[in-house]
């Protein structure tokens, strides 16, 4: 099993995250993104930070900037940039044209905002990660409105998605960094992913989905005995 960045700095990591690490260059704004692989990639930097190199990160999630703070990476606003050179980030499913299945680590909207701006996007992912058809094993992650969420819940299962309201360990609804939830919609099969993206982001209520169609420019898939570089055709 592929190590985990979360047990402690002296966890080993990624050859990939390293590598997109390496991509950085001095002035650069950086997406910081949120998850396993993305927690690699800023400890990654922050070593070349601490090096020297001179750059500004954007998080995506509480978690993430809370983790850039510690290890020291500077940080700046949406307000204080028009745009980021390089977005750096996970995803729970990467089909062959590179569009994926984002959101399992509950930070899909502003993984979003910051891939939307970004001039270059970038996922690290491990290589089970790779799958023939999105939705193959994961749920589409919907980020809704709690007060809507009855509703969105109903529509999403009239698009044949099966649907769960994310919950905490105390049973409890998972609250978005933005205060909404996330209900979980797993699809038997996504024949057209542009298209079901569509159609769930024109569902009331629904904030964002975890459908992410058209971003990634490159995936940098980690195995066991390295990683190889996957670009969008």
């Amino acid at each position: 099993m592929l190590g985990s960045p979360m047990s402690g700095t002296e966890t080993p990591l990624w050859p990939a995250a390293i590598e997109a690490a390496e991509m950085i260059e001095p002035g650069m704004v950086v997406g910081l993104g949120t998850g396993r692989a993305a927690a690699m990639f800023v400890r990654a930097l922050a070593r070349r930070i601490e090096k020297g190199l001179e750059v500004k990160g954007v998080p995506t999630s509480r978690r993430t900037e809370e983790l850039a703070k510690d290890l020291g990476v500077p940080l700046v606003g949406l307000e204080e940039i028009e745009a980021i050179d390089i977005g750096v980030d996970g995803a729970d499913e990467v089909d062959p044209s590179l569009d994926l299945i984002k959101g399992h680590g509950g930070a899909l909207l502003r993984e979003r905002v910051v891939a939307s701006i970004s001039k270059t996007f970038v996922i690290l992912a491990g290589d089970e990660k790779l799958v023939p058809r999105l939705g193959a094993r994961m749920a589409v992650p919907v980020e809704v409105v709690p007060f809507a969420g009855p509703v969105s819940k109903r529509k999403l299962e009239a698009l044949g998605g099966g649907v769960r309201l994310r919950m905490n360990g105390d049973g409890r609804p998972f609250v978005s960094d933005n205060g909404n939830h996330i209900l979980d919609a797993k699809f038997e099969s996504i024949e057209d992913a542009s298209d079901l993206e569509r159609r769930i982001d024109a569902l009331p209520g629904v904030v964002d989905s975890g459908l992410f169609i058209g971003m990634a420019g490159l995936v940098l898939v980690q195995s066991e005995s390295g990683f190889r570089r996957l670009s969008r055709p």
